[in-house]
């Protein structure tokens, strides 16, 4: 028999004939690995971070700390011990592939015992094959630091984002070739290495040993293995596209055409939901287990030349114990939709908070984009505020004026007088011409009894504490100017719409990336509503007893946050969200204010989904979940 022949059928028949025992091998690691293994790493890493004393909530933060000695060497022991746990799982498989028995649940259990037994071996595996990717990585990773030097180092990376000079191309350019090299070298790489981790579960190869007869094995192979591999990695990645496409289409619109009764639609979607979370469930088998049975077909007809593993014997059986954990899967899908269904919430509040004002309507950050925003019902206006040379307030993002002036100068060079003369508008559009970057008093003018300001100050490095106390000081002369205008006021109905809520510290809100900034802020200010933005929350490393609300990215907001926020009493913001769909599973993922350039948009989704029957939102709340 010639090797690599009929690979697919191989693999495929391999999967009918152990089936049963695979289900129930990963069954009990799953269950091992949830219970025990990733709860203690878990409990392991928030421990060592939180021993660091260091607040990681924004990218240059964690890229700090990743490239720090400590941090270096953190990665390493997190990256060791996940691909071990990979390892071990998929060695069990193997096992249970190679060594047929007569019943199937023992046979797991001793595949989980054995590959048990080989953990030491299989962590010097990990050790030398992830270290010596690390290693190939590490010079490519050089050339691509030397090249962010040279091209983009010094230039602003909310500019390069935003505007995308040609510097940046010519960056993306010198660099996509040192990738796609990498990327060559470690896919050659892992297919000559492929049969080490078989090699090792199951003839108790050392594992330099395993190596060296890999590359052996698979030598002249490499294009014929590749190509069985990206098949099989594409057929993974494609399966649950094709199976939820397929789902959506044939099932999902049943719901819709049941009466909006909840003695109908409840049952309904208690069935669909179980339906769902076990096909998801077998998705996600079958894709952990492909790869194990490949390399085992892989490994029998290269080294053993046999065509695939034997079948198990005729006369075994699944034993009592088989429906039990079978059933208890069902049981477990069920109980899950049913914890899904009673988890929503029919009727939600969320503050509109527009994002630089209705930047997408008008230029951001300006008194035409706040007067939009308060056409648009927001409830509050976000705005980003810098120090001028004269230690003025003034509303604007960048630290320079590149981007919206095209003139280099940094912003805090500029007194207030030399700023107002710019026109920030007419990049935007010709009905902006003139636009002038405006002072933080004029906006609280603007806004006076009508909407609410989130004041995201954006100071330079040596001087948050400056740019905090002017704009607390500004605030407290608007509240003196509020009280005073209520004394002075006869008609007390007229005068919130007039002089707005007394108390403009409380009115309020000011944002920060800096934990340090929002602690100075509660201790000078504690009335003033601070809320702290983080692009992410490295576990373990943040007091989130300190602030009022946590700004978070939207796409890094989960049930765990929202449970988290519940749990300290503090607010979920999600930023920046523009799309309908989206916004709208944030809304029923329970986040207390979505950040937007859209306010009309956001503001118009929920005055839809207050007209819905009750009947018609658990719809769109199951939908939403679907999503996420």
């Amino acid at each position: 028999m010639q090797p690599l022949t009929h690979l697919g059928s191989a693999l495929l028949k391999t999967l009918r004939d152990h089936l049963r025992p695979l289900i129930a091998y990963h069954l009990f690691f799953t269950l091992l690995a949830s219970a025990l293994l990733l709860p203690l790493i878990g409990w392991i890493t928030q421990g060592m971070l939180a021993q660091l004393k260091r607040t990681v909530v924004t990218n240059d933060e964690l890229i700090s700390l990743i490239f720090s000695p400590l941090g270096l060497a953190g990665m390493l022991v997190g990256l060791g011990f996940t691909f071990l746990i990979i390892y071990w799982q998929q060695a069990g498989m193997l096992q249970v592939a190679v060594r047929p028995r007569g019943n199937h649940y023992r046979l797991a259990f001793e595949a989980l015992w054995l590959s048990f037994r080989r953990l030491p071996a299989l962590a010097g595996l990990v050790v030398l094959q992830v270290g010596t990717h690390l290693l190939l990585l590490a010079p490519f990773m050089a050339g691509l630091a030397w090249l962010y030097d040279v091209w983009l180092s010094g230039i602003d990376p909310y500019y390069l984002q935003r505007v995308k000079p040609p510097v940046l191309w010519y960056f993306i350019a010198c660099a996509l070739p040192l990738v796609f090299t990498w990327m060559g070298l470690a896919a050659w790489l892992y297919l000559r290495w492929l049969l080490a981790l078989p090699l090792v579960a199951l003839e108790n190869c050392h594992p330099l040993n395993a190596l060296k007869r890999s590359v052996y094995l698979t030598r002249g192979w490499h294009r014929s293995i590749g190509a069985a591999v990206l098949t099989l990695l594409l057929l993974i990645i494609a399966l649950p596209i094709v199976t939820t496409i397929a789902f959506d289409t044939l099932v999902t619109p049943l719901l819709w055409w049941l009466p909006e009764h909840n003695a109908f639609l409840i049952p309904a979607m208690f069935a669909y939901l179980t339906g769902y979370l076990l096909l998801t469930l077998a998705i996600t088998f079958i894709g952990i287990v492909a790869n194990a049975l490949l390399c085992a077909c892989l490994y029998l007809q290269l080294a053993h030349r046999e065509m695939r593993p034997a079948p198990p014997p005729e006369s075994a059986s699944p034993g009592r114990f088989a429906w039990a954990v079978e059933l208890s899967v069902l049981l477990f899908a069920g109980l899950q939709a049913w914890w899904i269904l009673n988890s929503f919430e029919l009727r939600d509040n969320v503050e509109v908070i527009a994002h630089r004002g209705s930047s997408m309507v008008a230029p951001e950050n300006t008194l035409a984009a706040v007067d939009q925003a308060l056409i648009d019902k927001a409830d509050y206006v976000e705005l980003d505020v810098r120090l001028t040379a004269d230690e003025q307030v003034m509303i604007y993002h960048d630290r320079s004026l590149a981007r919206l002036t095209g003139d280099d100068r940094e912003f805090g060079d500029l007194t207030r007088e030399e700023l107002s003369q710019y026109d920030i508008g007419s990049w935007f559009g010709d009905a902006f011409q003139n636009e002038p970057i405006a002072s933080l008093e004029e906006v609280l003018d603007h806004v006076r009894g009508k909407a609410g300001l989130m004041i995201d100050m954006k100071s330079l490095p040596g001087q948050e504490q400056a740019l905090a106390n002017a704009v607390i000081e500004q605030l407290r002369a608007e509240t003196d100017f509020r009280y005073a205008c209520w004394a002075a006021s006869n008609n007390p109905l007229a005068a919130y719409g007039q002089c707005g809520f007394p108390d403009a510290l409380r009115d309020m809100r000011v944002a920060t990336v800096s934990p340090t900034l929002v602690t100075y802020i509660k201790d000078y200010v504690p009335e003033l509503r601070v809320t702290l933005l983080a692009q992410l929350i490295l576990p373990g490393t943040l007091d989130r007893r300190s602030f009022d609300a946590l700004g978070l990215r939207h796409n890094r907001i989960s049930e765990e946050e929202v449970r988290l926020a519940a749990l300290y009493g503090y607010e979920i913001h999600a930023w920046t969200v523009n799309d309908r769909a989206r916004m709208s599973t944030l809304i029923d993922l329970g986040v207390d204010a979505i950040i937007t350039d859209h306010p009309s948009r956001l503001r118009e989704l929920i005055e839809e989904r207050q007209a819905l029957s009750d009947g018609s939102l658990l719809l769109v709340k199951l939908r939403n979940w679907l999503r996420q």
